[in-house]
């Protein structure tokens, strides 16, 4: 009879049904979630030595206990990042999220209404989740015309206004518009190097760092 009442508990336990879960631990990892394009996703980069990857090893050396999950996709577009992120919030329950998207809708000439509603949406998605927000921006070249290029970076700061997000108004900032900015850059003059994701990190991290308490 005892061997029968034990197994029966171990069945119990297996599904759930012997009593409350223990409850999570107060140390357990909290998430931020980086939802990016080529930028975050360490494109033409030793593994590790993207500015995520830096993030990562800064919390490390804190000994904090936030950890990073990067999401980026190379080439990404906010459509494709609204359409992946119901699922990312669902499997990693970030609480932060960090959407650094929109430079890519840019290139391929996609409409601002649309690039606006896809990061608003995405931002009122993480919200309903339980995440804080933080809208990284992005800037184009002038040969883009300058009355488009003010009205793409300004899109950033109006979502993150609407959205009551936190904002980072131009990731490659000290980049971009270096004294030298070819030697930030690789070969492409487009994806900066690795030399260069210290400022990248350096650009996010007064925004984040508000989110993590």
């Amino acid at each position: 009879m005892r061997r029968h009442f034990n197994v029966a508990c171990a069945a119990l336990a297996l599904w759930g049904l012997a009593g409350p879960a223990a409850p999570q631990s107060a140390t357990a990892p909290r998430r931020v979630l980086v939802l990016g394009d080529s930028l975050s996703a360490e494109y033409g980069l030793r593994r590790g030595s993207g500015w995520v990857a830096l993030l990562e090893k800064r919390f490390t050396e804190q000994q904090s206990p936030w950890r990073v999950v990067n999401a980026s996709v190379s080439g990404d577009t906010t459509s494709g990042g609204r359409s992946r992120l119901p699922a990312l919030l669902a499997q990693h329950k970030p609480a932060v999220l960090v959407i650094e998207l929109g430079g890519n809708d840019a290139l391929r000439g996609l409409p601002l209404e649309m690039t606006e509603q896809n990061l608003r949406a995405m931002a009122q998605a993480a919200r309903t989740a339980g995440a804080r927000v933080l809208v990284v921006g992005m800037q184009v070249p002038p040969n883009y015309g300058a009355s488009y290029a003010q009205r793409f970076a300004n899109t950033f700061a109006q979502v993150a206004q609407a959205e009551k997000a936190a904002l980072v108004p131009f990731l490659l900032k000290g980049v971009a518009d270096a004294k030298d900015p070819l030697a930030l850059f690789q070969a492409d003059r487009i994806h900066p190097n690795e030399q260069a994701q210290a400022t990248l990190l350096a650009n996010v991290w007064p925004a984040l760092q508000p989110l993590l308490k």
